[in-house]
């Protein structure tokens, strides 16, 4: 058994992909006072906001690294279903991304709501309607991934939920902060070992 060392300027995390094969029993909704907004063809900077909110203390940076055209053919796609999580006085303050590009599948590509929020029971509320509306017609699959940067509580939030982890893997790349793409202070619990170049 060995330690790989990781370069300073690198974030290196374990990523676990969890699946869903059968689509869960119905169950009411968990109460919340959110509510779920359909984004149709979202700004890019609009989208880019909302994405560095929820995703900021936790490293999320590809979306924000993303070339527009990239992006844009992305999450102007008919087959990816965006939502902005709102609260009574129409604030932004979570998202869900379904993706089914590919046939018989559904992938969770992003489900968050902003920091202050955690603890309150929305992720529950939220997953509900993540599973109801990502078990569509002809779905055989639906599946996530989280990683070690993310929330400490999301892989279990994930199990019980239902999903299975059934592969885990390692991925490095240069940490967001010590290029100026997330502020030095973001994700506090991950030390940033390099200074900005």
């Amino acid at each position: 058994m060995g330690l790989i060392p990781v370069k300073p300027d690198e974030v290196a995390t374990i990523v676990t992909s969890l699946e869903m094969r059968e689509r869960p029993r119905p169950a009411p909704l968990p109460a919340s006072p959110l509510r779920l907004v359909r984004w149709e063809r979202p700004g890019i900077e609009r989208y880019r906001a909302l994405f560095r909110r929820i995703g900021g203390p936790w490293l999320w940076f590809s979306r924000l690294v993303m070339a527009d055209d990239t992006l844009a053919a992305i999450i102007h796609d008919d087959a990816v279903r965006i939502w902005a999580v709102v609260d009574r006085a129409g604030i932004e303050v979570g998202m869900l991304e379904l993706d089914d590009r590919k046939a018989g599948e559904c992938e969770l590509s992003y489900v968050g709501l902003i920091p202050e929020l955690a603890g309150q029971g929305h992720g529950r509320w939220l997953m509900a309607h993540a599973l109801a509306l990502a078990w569509g017609k002809d779905v055989r699959r639906v599946w996530v991934h989280t990683c070690t940067l993310d929330h400490p509580g999301a892989l279990g939030f994930y199990r019980r939920s239902g999903f299975v982890p059934y592969q885990r893997t390692i991925e490095t790349f240069v940490d967001p902060r010590s290029i100026g793409i997330l502020p030095a202070d973001a994700a506090p619990h991950y030390p940033l070992l390099a200074s900005r170049r």
